[in-house]
């Protein structure tokens, strides 16, 4: 895979109650990828940038909410995740350094 293509397959970490409980108990990360990633091009993706081994990932597609506006009704944009585990022992720290 192309080193451009890396940095456009992975988003940003999506970090809720819901992710920060799954990364405590099952040592899993959830990220926000691109729309058309598939699970081989985040594996890759979270294995150069990290440094780290990936055990698994799944993927789920998003469906953007329809949302009521002043003006009507509008829709949020359809998204898709990543839950990447990681292989024992290894670790992301997202912490920023001051």
């Amino acid at each position: 895979m192309k080193q451009e293509r890396i940095f456009k397959v992975l988003l940003r970490p999506h970090i809720t109650e819901k992710t920060a409980s799954v990364a405590d108990g099952q040592n899993q990360i959830v990220f926000k990828v691109a729309v058309d990633a598939t699970k081989p091009e985040v594996k890759v993706a979270v294995e150069k940038l990290f440094n780290v081994k990936v055990a698994d990932v799944r993927v789920t597609n998003v469906k953007g909410k329809t949302k009521r506006t002043k003006v009507g009704l509008g829709k949020r944009s359809d998204w898709k995740k990543a839950y990447v585990r990681l292989e024992q022992g290894q670790e992301i720290d997202f912490a920023v350094a001051e």
